[in-house]
């Protein structure tokens, strides 16, 4: 092989490394084995829902740590500070814009969670008569529910001094309510939260429920009326005794942008496990949901409601899977670059050996028109260039394949030759000198 077509294969193979490097940049690092996640309170369906994704996320060789939180507002606060180590939690509809939280995208809405508000005894009609001096529990700071209790106070035109307002967890908010130590709670949980089936089967606690609430998702479009059925609650005791209308935001599983897109997808999956079972509120297959409220949807979300869980994560185990999914990617740097270097290096190789070849030629066509051009003058110069063409003809190396272009040249030469030789002959017998003195005029 002529070192030129080892510095050709050469160029090629540094292309090629390239290609890889920077499609490999491109990908970045493989997904980390261990994903943070921020909860809830304890007993929340934060905190219920961590521990099943959790177990979920094992089967695969992914560590899901769960972090205990106050609730969504507190795991969105999280979620948009990069040093906090989050990259996925639940929040509520309502809780936060696109503008206040850049790097954050959904995975989809997960289930209603609706705005339960229980009352000690008859509240009546009046709202602020209700409140007035009473002990009204309305979660922890950081939490959904307070979030959503005190802009249901503004919205009434109640301020928060009108009762005494206690940061309970959802836990201590049902005991204390059964134990006659608040006179009413604010809740925002699913129906599967156990607290809420305590309190509605209660029947020391009432289930206030909201006679306006079209008006209330009119104006907050996310949130959705819900009707609880009478005596769902506890049927022998008919518990409540009438339907109640209900006003929920929904929950949306929340991710950092930049969350590799394989854990996205598992996530997914965990939350179609988890969430797709029919419900008092929703049917079969109605969550997880492609709906966005507060953030945009992630395009891998996008794909994963759109056809499902990539091929490969669908029938191979999930590390595999990411590891063949990588490999798969890396082909197209091979095959764009590398197989278009390969198939176009033989045809620059012949180029560069035809040219070496024609180059000379090239200087032979020039010897061969100067001869016409001077006659016998100067042959003998002419001839020395031959000799030194001819040389450099007879100590280039080509492969056999362009072996009979350099026979070719060198017959040429030869043809140039025998045609130089004779006037060069001719040149040394008639000089072109000054005739002897003496000689017949």
């Amino acid at each position: 092989m002529t070192r030129s077509i080892r510095w050709l294969y050469a160029a090629a193979v540094v292309l090629i490394l390239g290609a890889v490097t920077a499609t490999l940049a491109w990908l970045g690092p493989l997904p980390s084995r261990v994903v943070v996640m921020s909860t809830g309170t304890a007993g929340s369906d934060y905190e219920l829902f961590g521990q099943r994704y959790k177990t979920i996320l094992s089967r695969a060789g992914v560590e899901l740590r769960l972090m205990p939180s106050a609730g969504g507002v507190e795991n969105l606060r999280r979620l948009n500070d990069s040093r906090s180590g989050v990259a996925v939690g639940f929040a509520q509809s309502g809780l936060t814009i696109e503008a206040q939280a850049p790097h954050l995208e959904s995975l989809g809405t997960l289930f209603y969670e609706p705005f339960w508000f229980f009352y000690r005894g008859e509240p009546g009609k009046d709202l602020r008569t209700a409140l007035t001096g009473k002990t009204v529990s309305v979660g922890p700071e950081g939490g959904g529910t307070r979030a959503l209790a005190l802009e249901f106070l503004a919205l009434n035109g109640l301020d928060q001094n009108i009762a005494r307002l206690l940061p309970l967890t959802l836990e201590q908010t049902g005991d204390a309510l059964q134990h006659r130590e608040i006179d009413a709670a604010m809740i925002v949980a699913s129906w599967d939260a156990p607290v809420v089936r305590r309190l509605l089967a209660s029947s020391e606690v009432n289930l206030v429920g909201f006679a306006r609430a079209d008006a209330y998702v009119a104006l907050y479009p996310s949130l959705t009326r819900l009707t609880l059925p009478a005596g769902v609650g506890n049927m022998a005791s008919n518990r409540p005794p009438t339907d109640v209308n209900l006003i929920a935001p929904k929950t949306s599983l929340i991710v950092r942008r930049d969350l590799d897109p394989a854990i996205q997808y598992l996530l997914l999956e965990a939350a179609s496990e988890v969430h797709s079972p029919p419900g008092l509120f929703h049917s079969s297959g109605q969550f997880p949901a492609a709906e966005t409220f507060d953030l945009p949807l992630s395009k891998h979300a996008r794909q994963f409601y759109k056809s499902g869980t990539p091929l490969l994560q669908r029938y191979l185990p999930f590390w595999l899977a990411v590891l063949a999914n990588r490999l798969l990617v890396l082909l197209i740097p091979l095959v764009g670059v590398a197989y278009p270097l390969l198939r176009l290096a033989p045809a620059i190789y012949g180029w560069s050996m035809r040219h070496r070849i024609f180059r000379l030629y090239g200087e032979l066509k020039v010897i061969e028109a100067e001869s016409e051009t001077r006659g016998r003058a100067a042959t003998s110069d002419l001839l020395a260039r031959l000799e030194r063409l001819e040389d450099r003809a007879d100590r280039m190396r080509v492969p056999n394949a362009f072996a009979h272009l350099l026979y070719h040249l060198r017959n040429h030469i030869g043809i140039v030759r025998a045609r130089l030789q004779p006037a060069a002959a001719a040149g040394v017998k008639n000089p072109a000198s000054p005739q002897p003195q003496g000689a017949a005029a």
